[in-house]
C-alpha cells in the first residue's frame, strides 16, 4: 500500500542536500527579504514619485553597491517609472582603483558619472594628523554631490544608510549633543534644493555584508577615514553589536521605536503644548508670558548642580 502523505509534507519544499544548493537558496531568501524591505521603505516614506530622476551616490562599499542593486531590481517592476544615475566622486585619494567602479557600471549598462575633486588634499591639510577626517570630508562630498545634482536635473539624492546607521545616530546625537535626533528616512537638504533619500533605512548591516558577499561586488576600501580607530561611530558600533549578541532584536525594537514617537511623554515644549493642559487635563488657557523664576528660589537655575 502506497503512503499517503498529509498534505502540509506533501507541499513542503525539501531542503537541498548539496550545501551548494543551499547556499544559493539562502542568497535568494536575503536578496528577496531586501527587495521587500526596500520597497517598503520607498512606499512607507514616499521616497520615488513618477518621472524621478534618481542619483544613486555610490562610494565603492558594500552599503552603495547594495543600494544600487537593489533599485536597479525594483525599477524592473516598480508601480511608477524613474530613471537611476550612479555617480561617484573620485577624491583623489592615494593608490585609488580609479577603474572598478567604471568597469562594474559599464558591466552593468547602467548610466553613470565620475566626478573628479581633490577633497582628500583639503582634508589632508586642514585636519591635524590623528585626529578624524570623517566631518569634513563628509561636507565636502555632499557639496560636490549637491552640485551635480543641481547642473544635471535630479530629483531625489539616494544614500546608502541602513537601519544600523540610522540607530547609531541616534545614539550619537543622544551621548554627544543632548538630544534626540537620527537620520530622516526622507528629508530635504539644509539649502532647500535637494530632496535625499535613504531607502535602505529597514535593512539590517548583517544583512547587507552577507549580500555584497553574495554577489562579490568589487568593494573599494576608504583609506581616507575607515582604518582611524576609537571614532565615536565605531564605538557606538560596537555597543550595538554588543545588546544584540546578549539580547538579540533589541537594535530592532529600538528601530522601531524611532517611528513610534511619543512627545507627550517627552519633555520638549516645541512639540507638545504642556502649558495648555489643566489640572485634570482638560485644556486650561495657556500664560503667554510664564514667570518661571516665580518658582525658583532667588539665584537658583533648574539646571544647577546639587
Amino acid at each position: 500500500m502506497t503512503a499517503v502523505l498529509p498534505l502540509p509534507q506533501l507541499l513542503a519544499d525539501p531542503a537541498p542536500r548539496d550545501p551548494r544548493q543551499r547556499l544559493q537558496r539562502e542568497q535568494l531568501r536575503l536578496g528577496k527579504r531586501l527587495q521587500r524591505q526596500v520597497g517598503q521603505a520607498i512606499a512607507d516614506f514616499g521616497m520615488i514619485a513618477p518621472g524621478d530622476k534618481v542619483m544613486v551616490c555610490l562610494s565603492g562599499g558594500k552599503d552603495s553597491y547594495t543600494l544600487l542593486d537593489m533599485l536597479l531590481q525594483l525599477q524592473r517592476k516598480a508601480p511608477v517609472p524613474f530613471t537611476l544615475v550612479a555617480v561617484n566622486l573620485d577624491q583623489k585619494q592615494p593608490d585609488f582603483p580609479a577603474q572598478v567602479l567604471p568597469t562594474y557600471l559599464r558591466a552593468l549598462d547602467v548610466p553613470f558619472d565620475i566626478v573628479e575633486q581633490d577633497t582628500y588634499s583639503v582634508v589632508s591639510r586642514v585636519i591635524p594628523a590623528g585626529k578624524t577626517m570623517c566631518s569634513l570630508c563628509s561636507r565636502l562630498r555632499r557639496g560636490a554631490l549637491y552640485a551635480y545634482a543641481q547642473a544635471h536635473g535630479v530629483t531625489k539624492i539616494a544614500l546608502g544608510h541602513h537601519r544600523d546607521d540610522i540607530v547609531a545616530t541616534f545614539f550619537m546625537n543622544l551621548f554627544h549633543h543632548a538630544r534626540l535626533a537620527a537620520m530622516a528616512p526622507k528629508l530635504r537638504s539644509d539649502d532647500g534644493a535637494h530632496v535625499v533619500i535613504r531607502p535602505l533605512a529597514y535593512v539590517r548591516e548583517a544583512d547587507i555584508a552577507a549580500y555584497a558577499q553574495a554577489r562579490q561586488f568589487p568593494i573599494i576600501p576608504c583609506n581616507l577615514c575607515g582604518s582611524q580607530e576609537n571614532l565615536q561611530r565605531q564605538q557606538v558600533g560596537r555597543m550595538l553589536q554588543q545588546w544584540d549578541r546578549e539580547q538579540p532584536g533589541r537594535v530592532e525594537q529600538i528601530a522601531r521605536a524611532l517611528g513610534d514617537v511619543r512627545p507627550e511623554q517627552l519633555a520638549d515644549r516645541t512639540l507638545f503644548d504642556f502649558l495648555a493642559l489643566g489640572r485634570n487635563g482638560d485644556a486650561a488657557p495657556p500664560d503667554p508670558d510664564p514667570d518661571s523664576s516665580a518658582w525658583l528660589a532667588a539665584g537658583d537655575s533648574a539646571h544647577d548642580s546639587d
